[in-house]
């Protein structure tokens, strides 16, 4: 099989190094006349004018580093993925029945497309020395790599990483001054103060913040509601939607209203905060399926009386609403990313995986290809630090970033991180998903 030949030369080579490859002034004496002597005047002396300050010119964002212009001939660029090679072949050399495990899949396939956005890379003429690091092996471990000196010469740092990789990372990259791009993380991990980080998979923050903003100004005439359930994570998440709305400067946006959702309640006691006159917009904390099913059954049975408009968050991207019941409810969800694949670039990575690997990309590898492409084509185009100019839109290949400094202290002067703020409404379909809301 292609696919597990490909996996198989991977082992060999995934951690080999990869080559892209004044004038004076002279006063004449006056000869001597008879006469009086001449009145000598002591010559004016001229007052300096006090010297004038030149304004002082800040780093962009605060970071002196950001203010540096440090380009090279090649750039040095690590890429972390989950491989999970010990477990693979714990007990030999081969591919355990020939088949490779799920768990492997999507470290694998974000691979694949980093390979495919180098090779092109390569092809312009950008030179780059790269490793690419399997962060769940014992021989890639994060730790050891950093007390080993084995990182120390990076330009640039690309993971699809999660915990416990993400910090220690993230800690280097500061002390080093590295830019350090969190491929799929959806979470700061902790970090407040580390401006060489950049989030490009939304934090959950985001996602309902921008939820909330389409709710409130995607329709003229509703009511808001949250359903959620009696515990501590979901209550944070309907805080940080209230929050939202009480920093809004709209003069259109309505109260939210709260219902704390159990196991008992009914549908009647629903339909005491539903109007059957507008779109009653429902936001509904839940992220694991069931708990979602079982919350959105409930409002379903209310649909012919109430219009709904039920908003899920961006784990329901991977979840199908196929059943009956749920008919004629529009659903939604955000996430960072859209691809309707209709694209140039789209078609090329297509057409290469046929060739190359005989199958169909997935959506880890499209984002393996457009983060490895985007961020190396800043590197090659500004040098080490891109920042103060990283949403190039002229480097766009899906997915338009918006990266913005996070300040999570108050009276800070320097960012936290930087984080994609660009987030997309997108409506659940029969057949596809639609985008919502116009691009930034």
């Amino acid at each position: 099989m292609n696919r597990s030949r490909t996996f198989t030369n991977l082992v060999l080579t995934v951690s080999c190094l990869i080559l892209l490859q004044a004038c004076g002034i002279f006063r004449s004496t006056p000869s001597k006349k008879d006469g009086p002597p001449p009145v000598l005047t002591k010559p004016k002396v001229e007052e300096k004018k006090p010297e004038e300050k030149k304004p002082e010119v800040k780093a962009p964002f605060n970071v002196p580093a950001f203010a540096k212009e440090v380009k090279r001939s090649s750039y040095n660029v690590a890429i972390f993925a989950p491989f999970y090679l010990d477990s693979v072949f714990a007990a030999s050399s081969d591919i355990p029945g020939r088949t490779m495990p799920r768990y492997v899949l999507p470290g694998l396939e974000f691979y694949e497309g980093v390979q495919l956005a180098l090779d092109s890379l390569g092809k312009q003429g950008i030179r780059m020395n790269v490793r690419i690091y399997d962060n769940k092996s014992k021989q890639s471990d994060v730790q050891a790599l950093i007390r080993n000196h084995q990182l120390d010469n990076t330009d640039l740092i690309i993971g699809a990483v999660g915990t416990p990789e993400f910090k220690p990372l993230s800690d280097f990259a500061k002390q080093k001054e590295i830019n350090f791009v969190s491929a799929t993380f959806p979470n700061d991990g902790g970090v407040s103060d580390n401006p060489f980080l950049l989030i490009s998979n939304s934090t959950l923050r985001s996602h309902v913040e921008a939820i909330h903003d389409y709710a409130q100004k995607g329709f003229a005439n509703k009511t808001v509601l949250i359903v959620r359930r009696a515990t501590a994570f979901e209550a944070s998440i309907a805080n940080n939607i209230k929050a939202a709305n009480d920093k809004m400067y709209y003069e259109k946006k309505v109260r939210i209203r709260e219902v704390i959702w159990s196991d008992a309640t009914t549908e009647q006691q629903l339909s005491q905060y539903l109007l059957a006159d507008r779109p009653n917009l429902c936001i509904i904390t839940a992220l694991d399926e069931p708990g979602a099913k079982t919350i959105l059954r409930k409002l379903a049975a209310l649909k012919t009386t109430y219009p709904l408009h039920v908003f899920g968050m961006p784990t329901w991207d991977v979840m199908k609403f196929k059943e009956p019941e749920f008919a004629g409810v529009t659903i939604y969800y955000s996430s960072p990313y859209y691809n309707d694949k209709t694209d140039a670039y789209s078609r090329y990575i297509t057409d290469q995986f046929k060739r190359i690997y005989k199958s169909r990309p997935s959506d880890m590898a499209y984002k393996g290809f457009e983060l490895t492409w985007y961020f190396v084509r800043l590197l090659a185009q500004d040098g080490l630090y891109f920042n103060k100019d990283v949403n190039k839109p002229s480097n766009r290949v899906f997915t338009t970033f918006n990266f913005q400094p996070v300040y999570l202290k108050d009276g800070e002067h320097t960012p936290s991180y930087f984080e994609n703020k660009n987030i997309y409404i997108i409506q659940k379909g029969d057949s596809a998903d639609l985008k919502m809301n116009a691009v930034l």
